[in-house]
Formats: C-alpha cells, structure tokens, sequence
C-alpha cells in the first residue's frame, strides 16, 4: 500500500510552518495512523533528515495525547474515534493525506504536530478535584450513589482532554472539555460540597484562556472519542448561574 503525506513541518513556535510532501510505500492497511508515522520516521532517520514529530502514548484511546487533524478533520473521517484508533484501511490505495496540528489559539504548535494543551491543565488545577482525607480507602457504602447517578457521572469522566472539540469547534470553545470536568464532580456526594466554587473558579479560568465562546452548534460532539454530549455544557451553564446567584 502506498500512501502520500502532505505534513505540516514547523521547527519551533517562532517560525513559520508549511506542508511538506511525502511518498511513503510498503504501508499495509491493518497499520494504524500513527504506525504509518513511526514508518515514514525510521525512512527519515535514514536518510538523516528531520523526523515528524507527533504526540502519542498509550496508543489505544486512552491518553488523549495523539490528537490531530487528518483530512482536515479533528482525527479523522471516522467518528468518535482518537487519531491512534484511525487505521489505513479506512484509506484507498493512493490516497493524499493531508496532516496538521490542532488548529486554536489556545493550542500554540510547539513543532510540527504536536501543540500545547497545558491551557486544559490549568482549568483543571482550578477545580477538577475534590478536597478529602487522605489514608486508606473509605468504606464501599459510606457514600450511597444510585447507578444511574453513577453511570452519568462515569460518562463525564470519561472525557480524555484530547482538545478535538476546541479543535473541531468554529470559536475554539473549550466548554465541552470543561463542562465534563464540572459535571462530573458536580454530580457526586463528594463534588456537591465545593460545586459551587468548582464551577465559577473552572468556567471563569476556561475564559482566562484563549477559548472562545461556545455557540452550540454541536460539532463538538461529532467529533469527541468518548461521545459525550452537548448536553453536558447546558449542565454547566446552569450551575454556573446558580453558583454566580449564590456568591
């Protein structure tokens, strides 16, 4: 199978980047994105030049970390799936794939493929936690939580800060990523006592950043992995009225 690449290549934050483009064969189509990448680097180093740099980890939907735009699309053609789970045979032989970094203000390229998502750090370190004892784990029944209560705060949490929906996002809002922060704390006996705080000092850390507004056009969750929906950001704009009512 053989493949052309049109990648961004920017040295560094201060420079300017541009498309490069590459011919890659011998690929084979149960090869995930990211293996084709590892393949072009080894022909790379090769020939002495200058690997793709890209950002990845766990490599199975998990870490978040491998976001990118392919074809012009946060991950790629398939939905709610992260850029490591996107594999060749969803390509034709031959096929232009065109590949670039996150596209938001908030998000600066550090070098080719990779950005800087520490601005979803910062939000977190704002409130994404719980204030508790420390020790040995408390009592399974201590807390009674009913299932359906439980299970929707899992699917908040289960958002992985992969940034596609910032990315994907026409104002490169980040509401989506920060209404699962909220609402999945917010919801649990453990949450409710700072929930308030929580999500004024969260929601007003997310407009400190360079996000923009969220317009609720659901774009956002197309393209999330872990397909949670707008709905959550509703969740959040309520509380935080509530919270901004109660100061």
């Amino acid at each position: 199978m053989q493949l052309h690449f049109k990648i961004w290549r920017q040295e560094n934050p201060a420079q300017k980047g541009q498309f490069k483009a590459y011919d890659v064969a011998g690929l084979h189509e149960d090869m995930s994105l990211l293996e084709a990448l590892d393949f072009l680097n080894e022909s790379l180093v090769m020939k002495g030049e200058s690997v793709v740099a890209f950002d990845h980890d766990c490599r199975e939907g998990i870490c978040g970390q491998c976001g990118m735009f392919v074809n012009g699309r946060a991950h790629g053609p398939l939905d709610h799936v992260t850029t490591c789970q996107l594999h060749l045979r969803s390509f034709q032989d031959g096929d232009v794939i065109t590949l670039e970094p996150f596209r938001a203000a908030a998000f600066p390229v550090l070098r080719d493929l990779m950005v800087d998502r520490s601005a979803f750090d910062r939000i977190i370190q704002k409130g994404g936690f719980i204030n508790a004892h420390t020790g040995s784990a408390p009592e399974a029944n201590a807390n009674l939580i009913g299932k359906k209560l439980a299970d929707k705060a899992m699917d908040f949490a289960s958002c992985i800060g992969c940034g596609a929906c910032v990315a994907t996002c026409k104002n490169a809002s980040a509401a989506l990523f920060t209404s699962a922060k909220i609402n999945h704390l917010n919801r649990l006996p453990q949450g409710k006592i700072e929930a308030h705080e929580r999500t004024l000092a969260m929601v007003n850390q997310m407009e400190e950043e360079a996000f923009g507004h969220c317009s609720f056009t659901g774009a956002c969750e197309v393209e999330c992995p872990q397909n949670i929906s707008i709905a959550s950001i509703s969740e959040m704009n309520w509380s935080f009225i509530k919270a901004s009512l109660m100061k």
